[in-house]
């Protein structure tokens, strides 16, 4: 019998997949007397590497009035908990009366047919204040849509330097539409062909990831997360066109089990631009 059982363990052992919580988790968030209201809508905005988690929130009472927060957090998959600790505020439109709070979630992760969903307490600290804010619940499912814009994680001494920075509008010229179904997406860029001091600064979605890089035969790398129904677009602005004009790239994408070749040339008239669109 023990063949049979260990040629059991390992079929089941091939068969079971991480939870792959990237992408947008939406429902509500309830506060205890002494907020500002007791019942808010929240979204997460969810990037997922192993066992690292970060994003941005937004819990909003309507659409017009929000808060958003950057989050750090870390998911156990033995116990499917999740937890979450916002670190700054990035944006808010409230009354002058409410004040946003800084919030620590506890969630646990489960999954009912194709249904994921996010549930627990949170609490947390008003901002200014430096008071315990009212705890409450959190209930969240995964969805597809988002109803605010989806960043892409950026570091922040490039968010500081593209606050100061003015690149020339150019006209852009779209190689090419990928579609992955993969999440994750890496992206590899070489100089193609000789080596002649061809610089780029490289952003997708209008987010700064990499500035006056040169291209060479070592790989320029940029990792990102992609969510279900929003189409990133990468371009390649050229800061210089090396000795040999233009300014040509061999760009390399990995996502899941797929692999892309494609190639790039900008100008100081136009840059190079490839979309990408994940599908489950």
């Amino acid at each position: 019998m023990r063949g049979p059982f260990l040629f059991l363990l390992i079929v089941f052992s091939c068969c079971v997949r991480a939870e792959d919580l990237n992408g947008i988790w939406k429902g509500t968030l309830t506060q205890g007397p002494g907020g500002c209201y007791p019942h808010y809508f929240l979204e997460l905005q969810v990037n997922s590497t192993g066992d690292r988690i970060s994003g941005k929130a937004y819990d909003y009472y309507d659409k017009t009035h929000y808060v958003k927060m950057s989050f750090t957090g870390r998911y156990n998959t033995q116990t499917h908990r999740l937890v979450l600790i916002e670190n700054a505020v990035l944006a808010a439109d409230i009354p002058p009366d409410c004040q946003p709070c800084i919030k620590t979630y506890d969630l646990n992760y489960s999954k009912n047919g194709a249904q994921e969903e996010l549930n627990g307490d949170w609490k947390g600290v008003f901002s200014e204040k430096n008071m315990i804010c009212p705890p409450g619940k959190i209930q969240l499912k995964k969805v597809t849509e988002s109803d605010f814009p989806v960043d892409v994680d950026q570091p922040d001494t490039l968010a500081s330097l593209q606050r100061s920075l003015h690149l020339a509008p150019r006209e852009k010229a779209v190689v090419k539409t990928v579609t992955v179904n993969s999440p994750q997406i890496k992206i590899e860029l070489y100089d193609n062909g000789e080596i002649d001091h061809d610089t780029v600064t490289i952003l997708i979605n209008n987010k700064l990831l990499l500035y006056r890089q040169m291209l060479t035969d070592r790989p320029l790398t940029i990792n990102f997360n992609a969510f279900p129904g929003v189409e990133y677009e990468l371009v390649m602005y050229a800061n210089n066109l090396g000795t040999i004009p233009p300014n040509t790239a061999l760009m390399m994408v990995t996502a899941g089990d797929k692999k892309f070749d494609l190639y790039l040339s900008s100008s100081e008239q136009k840059s190079a631009a490839v979309k990408f669109v994940y599908k489950p």
